[in-house]
């Protein structure tokens, strides 16, 4: 399966693949434990980030809705 982000309205960003990592400021790789889905805190409230551990319900509102970035600046 291709990497997939997906945007969720009020919470998480969702990664699901099956050939993906996640690292670090340095570098280093977080061991996500053999998953091909995880979710990642948008809100900053998690005890766990940078993973979602559903901290954000009741507290953090966005509704996700795909739109056009406008052009690079070169």
């Amino acid at each position: 399966m291709k990497t997939r982000i997906t945007v969720n309205s009020n919470g998480s960003l969702k990664i699901q693949g099956d050939d993906f990592e996640i690292v670090d400021a340095q570098g280093n790789v977080y061991d996500l434990g053999g998953r091909e889905l995880v979710s990642i805190c948008r809100c900053g409230l998690s005890s766990n980030k940078p993973f979602c551990d559903g901290s954000h319900k009741g507290h953090f509102e966005h509704a996700a809705e795909a739109f056009a970035l406008p052009p690079r600046k070169v």
